[in-house]
């Protein structure tokens, strides 16, 4: 499939019969729908067959869900119900952090997103693509780490589970202090039964370092490292955003991939939100675009990082994410040189992605 156009967005759910599926609510609180969890479900999903893995982990499929959707374990457990299989808690910190006010979805119109776009028209309807405003919250560490281990008992033996982690900069910290705070939560999520821990080093929508690092190889190498020296043998992942100078991704991964088992791409493209009545949301400051308008410049950096790692000979796989919501997607981000493709926003909009995509999969493949 030609990735010159994203994929048309997800057709409305087709609920199973006598079954109940349920999305994130963009219109309540971050609180609200961490406390309203749909129930996981029991739906047919059929394999997707081959030998997968996830950070050389053996898993059912290529399917996951990044950093995210999941606000905690009971949705890692709905989300797996679904059919997805690996499945990343979202990011969480050594103290707590609310969520931003709403609104912390806000529906765009654009087509595919290069990342030189200064800013991009809303809408009131979800029709794809979103731009994403939460900041990061996290529940205090007895809370998530608790509930970590739970979704890990929980959790079928077949599904790997994923955590994402952040540092939370204070004023006056040095390098050191960040590197310090991410291995801290690291050990912690590794501890608390991780079968892998992600690093967040992008987010669009944060001021402080921590959101940038991967702009910075020789500081991103840094906190890899001490990273690599809390979580010892745990698969190890580092999440960047949207890189397209072959000179910046080199230098990225020669710093990082001493340390690391694989690298996720891309968080989102970045953008400021102009409203119908002419004024810019979210107070004039950009923040990261996700779904199906970054899936060719996802599917492009992946391109690039896989070539990268192939001339260099570099021992890292590749983790796609960004705009994928069929069949086709999946196998463009595989042929690109993806191990494993995670989906937030159409999983989000459409519960049943997953299971359509296995489907897809097996009238296209014969299996």
């Amino acid at each position: 499939m030609s990735s010159s156009t994203p994929s048309p967005a997800p057709a409305p759910p087709s609920e199973p019969t006598g079954v109940s599926l349920g999305t994130y609510d963009r219109r309540q609180s971050y609180q609200w729908n961490y406390d309203h969890v749909p129930a996981a479900v029991d739906i047919p999903v059929p394999e997707i067959a081959g030998a997968w893995t996830f950070c050389g982990q053996p898993c059912r499929s290529p399917l996951g869900v990044p950093a995210g959707p999941l606000l905690n374990g009971k949705w890692v457990l709905y989300y797996a119900s679904l059919g997805f299989d690996v499945l990343t808690y979202k990011t969480v910190r050594s103290i707590e952090r609310p969520c931003y006010e709403l609104p912390n979805l806000v529906p765009v119109v654009t087509g595919p997103l290069r990342g030189d776009e200064t800013e991009v028209p809303s809408c009131g309807e979800m029709n794809g693509s979103w731009a994403v405003s939460f900041g990061m919250p996290s529940q205090p560490p007895e809370v998530w780490r608790r509930d970590i281990e739970w979704t890990r008992r929980e959790l079928a033996s077949d599904k790997l589970l994923n955590v994402s982690v952040v540092a939370s900069i204070q004023d006056g910290w040095t390098i050191d202090d960040t590197a310090d705070d991410y291995a801290r939560c690291a050990r912690w999520a590794a501890e608390s039964g991780a079968d892998s821990v992600e690093t967040n080093f992008s987010c669009p929508n944060v001021s402080t370092a921590d959101g940038q690092l991967y702009q910075v190889p020789e500081d991103a190498g840094l906190v890899a490292e001490r990273v690599r020296d809390a979580v010892g043998a745990t698969p190890f992942v580092i999440k960047v955003g949207h890189v397209t100078d072959p000179e910046q991704a080199s230098r990225l991964l020669e710093a990082v991939v001493p340390y690391v088992d694989a690298i996720a791409m891309t968080n989102s493209v970045a953008a400021n939100v102009r409203l119908a009545d002419g004024n810019l949301e979210f107070d004039g400051q950009r923040r990261g675009i996700c779904g199906a308008a970054t899936l060719d410049a996802s599917l492009e950096q992946t391109r690039l990082f896989a070539d990268l790692v192939h001339s260099g000979e570099h021992d890292v796989a590749l983790v796609g994410v960004g705009g994928a919501s069929s069949a086709d997607d999946v196998s463009s981000y595989l042929a690109a040189g993806a191990e494993s493709v995670h989906i937030a926003t159409a999983a989000m909009v459409d519960p049943l992605v997953a299971q359509r995509i296995c489907a897809e999969w097996g009238s296209r493949h014969g299996c």
